[in-house]
């Protein structure tokens, strides 16, 4: 089931991130540029914004909650496959901001 259904259904995870952990799913990324040009899923870039899925208890206090829009460093997290959709496990100190 792809994650958008997720979240238009309510569906709920069966992964709860501990401690400061969050959970991320990423932003798609066109593959086409402004100017017309596709590109190959081998040259795009791993986006480095995505939407909060889950939240361990300690992350909320840093200020982070579910379906906030997060901005994150290259090379940051775990990658983690769950139900064939692939996450981001992040901690709290590594989120860079918040898109509001």
């Amino acid at each position: 089931m792809p994650l958008q259904n997720y979240y238009n259904k309510g569906v709920t995870m069966a992964f709860e991130p501990l401690k400061d952990r969050i959970l991320v799913l990423r932003e798609e990324q066109s593959n086409q540029t402004a100017s017309g040009l596709y590109i190959p899923d081998t040259a795009k870039e791993k986006p480095l914004e995505g939407k909060v899925v889950a939240v361990g208890p300690d992350a909320k206090n840093d200020g982070i909650n579910k379906n906030d829009t997060v901005v994150f460093a290259n090379y940051t997290g775990m990658e983690i496959t769950i139900e064939g959709v692939e996450y981001l496990i992040l901690k709290s100190e590594e989120v860079l901001g918040l898109i509001k």
